[in-house]
């Protein structure tokens, strides 16, 4: 059995800058739930406790919860936390106001901070995932190890995770492979769509064992955005995968909530292929920017060599440290590694 979670209103959120009202998490939840959609993922896009972090929202965290479970029906609703963002009171409120599930998130050389949450969760009675954000940057091997440790704390599904959206679909398909032989648990998929994959990656995910794929309706999602709900029901039923999930009616809700809400859907651009060739989060981009503009320097070539040091989490000095290297350099006018005159 495969299962859809629509991340729609929690990946979405970071297109419309939080800008949810109360009725449209009511219509967009009621109607998913409505089309058989067993996960919805909703809140801001950095999870709960966004709010105090300075992210802009209308709604808090509990009016989320309040309202989407008010529709839910069959549907289970659920919120993304990342430790340090949120506490274990949010996991709490959550609950309380009729939550079913929570995926906890951290970097991958992070997982262990995730473990505490992980077990009072489970002490809740939720449903728990764990996303290794920023899968990429560590073996197979080495993600296979953490997620049996994972397992062993109580987590009831484990999702890869390609945060930049710069995975092959044959990457996927070997850690994926991997992580079903090593963990008894559901392997989930969530992926973005930087180099257009996003939907190619689900499926490769899905054909190497996994059985939970994320989507957003017209792919709507932080950077490059997400794999595509419509298409991806679409592709699931040419490949044999009956979701119950009528695609047609599914493409009506966004007809009727999402493209009357964001004109800003556009695929890849350049920045987009950049970061996703770089395995590049976009968190860091305004460090980029201010040192590509204060060394005068490429901001795509500055991505692409500190990407080659650090993809998990470089630091300030490191992006400064690269772009006065690149300032004493020979100019270069593409971002292709094999065209570098100097490296690092």
């Amino acid at each position: 059995m495969i299962s859809i979670l629509d991340c729609t209103i929690r990946d979405g959120s970071y297109v419309i800058d939080g800008q949810w009202t109360s009725d449209e998490v009511l219509q967009l939840t009621s109607a998913l739930a409505e089309n058989g959609f067993e996960y919805i993922e909703i809140g801001n896009g950095i999870g709960l406790g966004a709010a105090r972090k300075g992210v802009n929202t209308i709604l808090s965290d509990e009016e989320f919860a309040r309202i989407a479970s008010s529709v839910k029906k069959n549907a289970k609703i659920g919120f993304f936390f990342i430790p340090g963002v949120g506490t274990k009171d949010d996991i709490k409120m959550s609950f309380e106001s009729g939550c079913d599930f929570i995926r906890i998130g951290t970097d991958v050389s992070k997982n262990e901070s995730a473990l505490e949450y992980i077990d009072y969760a489970k002490t809740l009675g939720m449903e728990v995932g764990y996303n290794f954000m920023k899968s990429y940057v560590v073996s197979p091997y080495e993600l296979c190890k953490k997620a049996v440790n994972m397992e062993s704390c109580g987590a009831d599904m484990i999702s890869l995770v390609d945060s930049a959206g710069g995975m092959l679909p044959s990457e996927v398909a070997h850690y994926i492979r991997l992580l079903t032989e090593c963990v008894k648990v559901r392997i989930g998929f969530h992926g973005h769509n930087n180099l257009l994959l996003a939907n190619a990656n689900n499926i490769a995910a899905i054909e190497n064992g996994a059985t939970v794929v994320d989507t957003t309706l017209m792919g709507m999602g932080r950077g490059a955005g997400n794999a595509q709900t419509e298409s991806m029901l679409v592709i699931l039923e040419k490949m044999g995968y009956s979701t119950g999930i009528d695609p047609i009616r599914v493409s009506g809700i966004s007809s009727a909530y999402i493209s009357p809400k964001t004109m800003q859907l556009k695929g890849s651009d350049d920045l987009q292929l950049v970061m996703g060739y770089a395995q590049f989060h976009d968190a860091y981009l305004n460090v980029i920017e201010e040192f590509a503009a204060e060394y005068n320097v490429d901001y795509r070539i500055l991505i692409m060599e500190v990407s080659k040091i650090n993809k998990e989490n470089p630091s300030r000095d490191l992006v400064r440290q690269v772009a006065e290297y690149l300032s004493k350099g020979e100019k270069v006018n593409v971002f292709y590694p094999k065209f570098y005159h100097k490296k690092p």
